[in-house]
């Protein structure tokens, strides 16, 4: 499907169904924090709403939004805000979990960008050379971080899942 204005006819109210759980789980694996998560979606799409950017096909579409919200995720970790503040030890439910075993707690202890391809790799469903597309990296360097990212997971988690 290479049409110049694909999407240009779905309301705007479609496009933020289709991407919303994409954009926030992605921001959510960027922050670890769902008041920052909720901060970046509402960014994201303000952002699409301002622009009304043109695909050409729904891959370029899925790749802007992949691209926006984590462009936002690192200037909102990145902001001369963040560092000046100390975050509150709450408890504090994370994002809604699917059955099986809950892997917050040990997604929040990787450094951000393997969180992020860890997520993208397994949530997403995308290849390494789609998130190497998305993410401006080598496909090298998502392969690495996603190898180093489950030998940190493997080194963190105390259970047997066989």
């Amino acid at each position: 499907m290479n049409n110049p204005s694909f999407g240009a006819d779905d309301p705007i109210e479609t496009i933020i169904q289709r991407y919303a759980d994409l954009v926030y789980k992605l921001a959510y694996a960027k922050t670890r924090h769902p008041h920052d998560a909720e901060d970046i979606f509402q960014e994201v799409f303000l952002r699409y709403i301002q622009k009304q950017p043109k695909f050409q096909s729904p891959d370029h579409e899925k790749a802007w939004f992949i691209r926006v919200t984590v462009n936002c995720s690192l200037s909102a970790l990145n902001s001369s805000f963040k560092k000046k503040t100390q975050p509150l030890e709450l408890d504090l439910p994370a994002e809604p979990q699917e059955e099986g075993v809950d892997l917050s707690p040990f997604l929040d202890r990787l450094p951000p960008h393997y969180r992020v391809v860890i997520h993208l790799f397994y949530y997403e469903d995308l290849s390494t050379a789609q998130i190497s597309q998305y993410l401006h990296v080598k496909e090298s360097t998502v392969r690495m971080r996603l190898t180093r990212a489950r030998n940190m997971l493997r080194d963190k988690i105390p259970y047997d899942f066989e």
